[in-house]
């Protein structure tokens, strides 16, 4: 992704907005395509730069929420366990518990197999079981 739209963190609005298009806009406009991950690591990164800069102590539930969600989609097992705590003390049990199933996927298989297909990796045979379960895709 460009940086065209960079001027957008100035706000802090704005920085919320660059968020959503980079981690959300991307996975629906380009679903079940390699595009839809393309906003993965500059959402990353604004939403951990984000977190250091305080941007969790805002009142509303969603913003909190959106904040955090580039690190749900990380497949950086390091990144989801610092994530964890965050959601947390800044979300509500329903997001925590699906944060805390993203994390437990990243922690067995190291990384999200329902994105094997559409980035053309190989799947292993633990993978591919794990496929067959209710719920194992997002």
């Amino acid at each position: 992704m460009d940086n065209k739209l960079d001027h957008w963190k100035s706000d802090i609005k704005g920085y919320l907005a660059l968020i959503l298009l980079l981690d959300q806009f991307t996975r629906n406009i380009y679903r079940n395509s390699p595009k839809a991950f393309v906003g993965d690591k500059k959402a990353l990164n604004l939403s951990l730069i984000g977190v250091s800069q305080g941007f969790l102590n805002h009142d509303n539930l969603s913003w909190r929420h959106f904040l955090l969600m580039p690190m749900m989609h990380s497949e950086t097992l390091a990144v989801q366990e610092m994530s964890l705590p965050l959601f947390k003390k800044y979300t509500n049990e329903k997001t925590y518990d699906f944060a805390k199933r993203h994390y437990d996927i990243i922690k067995d298989f190291g990384r999200f197999p329902h994105r094997n297909k559409i980035l053309g990796r190989d799947s292993t045979k633990e993978e591919i079981q794990f496929l067959t379960q209710p719920g194992s895709s997002f």
